[in-house]
Formats: C-alpha cells, sequence, structure tokens
C-alpha cells in the first residue's frame, strides 16, 4: 500500500476541516472533489474573478448528496481580512490555491498580480495565525527559478525572476518562511509545473496550453507554437498534484515542514512532441485536425527555454509518488476535454 493510500484510509478514520481558498478553479475543485469523495468537511472559497460556478456544479455531480452536504461555499475575496478570519476559523488546514496566474497576465497588470498574489496571500496568513490554524498549504509555481539555467531545477537554487508572476510567488514563498519562523505556522509551499487535467479553462487569452491545443485542434485549427517547439516543460496531470496537497497537509513529518518542494514528473516534454502526441489521440477521437503543421512564431517575453523538476526532497519527506505519467494524464483527460465537441 502506497503512502498515498495510507492517507486516504487515515482520513476517512478521522476527517479533517479543510479550508480551499480558490476552490471553484481548476486545482481547486480537483481538490475538494477528493477531499469530499473522503467524506471530510471543506469550506471553500472564490471571488470567480477566474474560478467558475461550473467547476463546482460538476464537483457536485461526482459526489453523493451526503458528501455535498459537508462543503460550503463562501463567495469572497482573500484581500479582504474579515472574509479570511471567517473561513480560517476552525480549519484544521488551508490548502491556498487562489492567485491570478499567468505570466502574460502579469506583465500586462503587475499591480493586480501583486495585490492578488502577494497582498492575498499575506492577509490570509495573517488571518491563519489569528484563528489558530496549525497547517498553511499554498501553490508556488516553478515560475521562480527564473534564468537560472540549471537542469533539473533544484528547490535550494533560483535565479532571477524573469516575471511579475514569478516575483508574486517568490514573495509569498518568503512571507510564509517569515510566518513560520515568527508565529509557529506550519507552512508547505508547492511549486507547480505544468498541470493539467479536468476542469482546466482551455478559453480566454491566458488558457493552458495543453486545454488551449486540444480545443483548437478539436476544431480544425492549427495551433501556435512560441520559438521552434524544442521548448520544453515538465507536464504534470492534476492528480499528481492533488496528492501532493494532501500529503503536505498531514504529514506528521517534523523535517518535512516549513519547505518548498517541486511538484512533478522530473521530465520534460518538447512542445513538438507534446502536439504530435495531442494530435494522435485526437485522431484516434476522430477529431478534424488541420491538414497543417503547427505555426511558429517569436519566443514569449518572461518564458524560460526547459523546464524540469527534481521532485526527490518530496519523495523522500513526503512519500511523493507521482501515479500519473504525461501519458497516462492525457489518456485520462482527454474524455473531459473532449466531452462538448460536436
Amino acid at each position: 500500500m502506497s503512502v498515498y493510500d495510507e492517507l486516504k484510509n487515515e482520513l476517512r478514520s478521522r476527517p479533517k476541516r479543510w479550508l480551499i481558498t480558490g476552490v471553484a478553479g481548476f486545482i481547486g475543485s480537483n481538490l475538494l472533489e477528493e477531499l469530499l469523495h473522503l467524506d471530510q468537511q471543506v469550506v471553500g472559497l472564490d471571488n470567480f474573478s477566474t474560478g467558475k460556478p461550473e467547476n463546482l456544479a460538476e464537483v457536485n455531480g461526482l459526489v453523493s448528496e451526503k458528501q455535498w452536504r459537508r462543503f460550503t461555499f463562501i463567495e469572497g475575496d482573500i484581500r479582504h481580512r474579515d472574509t479570511c478570519r471567517l473561513v480560517c476559523r476552525g480549519a484544521d488546514v488551508i490548502l491556498h490555491q487562489a492567485a491570478l496566474g499567468s505570466v502574460p497576465r502579469s506583465i500586462e497588470d503587475p499591480l493586480g498580480c501583486n495585490e492578488n498574489n502577494v497582498s492575498g496571500t499575506l492577509t490570509l496568513l495573517k488571518a491563519a495565525c489569528e484563528t489558530g490554524v496549525p497547517r498553511f498549504v499554498y501553490a508556488s509555481s516553478s515560475a521562480v527559478y527564473g534564468d537560472h539555467p540549471g537542469l533539473p531545477k533544484v528547490e535550494e537554487t533560483c535565479g532571477s525572476p524573469l516575471s511579475p508572476y514569478a516575483v508574486s510567488k517568490l514573495a509569498d514563498e518568503l512571507y510564509a518562511g517569515v510566518f513560520a519562523q515568527l508565529y509557529g505556522l506550519e507552512t508547505i509551499g508547492l511549486r507547480y509545473f505544468n498541470v493539467f487535467g479536468p476542469r482546466q479553462d482551455p478559453d480566454g487569452a491566458y488558457a493552458a496550453v495543453i486545454p488551449r491545443w486540444i480545443a483548437a485542434l478539436g476544431r480544425g485549427e492549427s495551433v501556435r507554437i512560441n520559438g521552434t517547439g524544442e521548448t520544453s516543460r515538465d507536464f504534470c496531470y492534476i492528480k499528481n498534484v492533488v496528492q501532493i496537497n494532501l500529503l503536505a497537509a498531514v504529514t506528521s513529518n517534523r523535517a518535512a515542514l516549513n519547505q518548498v518542494y517541486n511538484v512533478a514528473l522530473n521530465q520534460r516534454t518538447s512542445l513538438n512532441e507534446l502536439y504530435r502526441a495531442l494530435a494522435e489521440r485526437l485522431s484516434d477521437h476522430g477529431a478534424p485536425l488541420p491538414t497543417t503543421g503547427p505555426l511558429y512564431g517569436e519566443f514569449r517575453a518572461g518564458d524560460v527555454l526547459h523546464s524540469q523538476a527534481d521532485i526527490s526532497r518530496a519523495q523522500q519527506l513526503l512519500g511523493y509518488e507521482p501515479a500519473y505519467t504525461l501519458d497516462r494524464g492525457l489518456d485520462a483527460a482527454m474524455g473531459w476535454y473532449l466531452k462538448d465537441r460536436n
């Protein structure tokens, strides 16, 4: 039995009260789904700036009526002190996912990025201390590695940030470390690499590459690749992300606390390789693929050429063992991505 299987059995026998911020978003709603399947009590906070009510509706349809009644939703903003204190009261652990993501968005709106990602996180950290929440698990990002060329990325070594989004996530890590040192709050940061899976938005200017490409290719449209296509990423299926959040939330290993961890597979896939993998699966589903290949353009400002995570710290201290490879994750997610295609 894996460490994660043991954890799930423990949670079923001894439920906790959880707070998920950004609960109507992609990652937040997947965390909600898993916790309700495990019969946990969950409070969720979202202001719907990027999250969607339909994500919550979908989770509602995937759990039992009894499990859904264990969920309390509050519409509100992490930048508001009273709201943060309200949702933190009585929580055993916070899974902080609320943020304005996207490197391009942060370049266009650095003030909004800072206000939400830094000021909002600081407000929530303060509320957690004021209400006695013992454990604070928060979403960071591989963007904090900036221009450091080393591969795979190890948690101790970062370069200079390349975008306001990267700065905001690095600031979150620094604030979490200070709150751990000064106020005794147990914090764990999770540096997500390129996460994909069900309920990931394929629309909008800031959509992630996998859902955006699947949506376009499924309509027979060509996709655009920034650069030569040899840019590579460490793609991580959402189920792996859910696993490490729960491992971080309940670990009793004191050495694991007040750390940051890479969340990925320790694998690199180029955008050209990703394109071929998606086209092959879409062809199997009868999608009207374009007759031409991808369109290549200028490399995008604020991006890095290559990204790959060393996950040994998470494996050793948290027992993280990603169960989904890129191929298995794509196979699992494809039906969801194509569910609305005519």
